[in-house]
């Protein structure tokens, strides 16, 4: 019986939210406010040195997707010349 209670709860649900309001100037000044809570107090301050890095990364990122694939063997035997290590990657071309 408490699994239909439940059920009847949930049915019966009203959201108490301002942001859920169905007038949207309360709507609208509920997620004013909430925008308003999540700014920073002080504003931020951005240094040269932040701008450089961002700009470096990006360079960085942008050269990796420029070159061409590598490949590369890997060669690994036990000391008793077999093979010690298989490694198998998928094919992309």
């Amino acid at each position: 019986m408490s699994d239909i209670n439940a059920l009847n709860q949930l049915a019966n649900f009203r959201a108490g939210s301002p942001l859920a309001s169905e007038d949207p100037v309360i709507r609208d000044q509920a997620l004013r406010q909430l925008v308003r809570s999540l700014e920073p107090s002080k504003p931020i301050r951005r240094r040269v040195s932040d701008l450089l890095s961002v700009v470096m990364a990006l360079s960085a990122r942008t050269r990796r997707m420029v070159l061409p694939r590598v490949t590369v063997d890997v060669d690994v035997f036990t000391p008793g010349g077999s093979r010690a290590v298989h490694l198998f990657f998928p094919d992309d071309q």
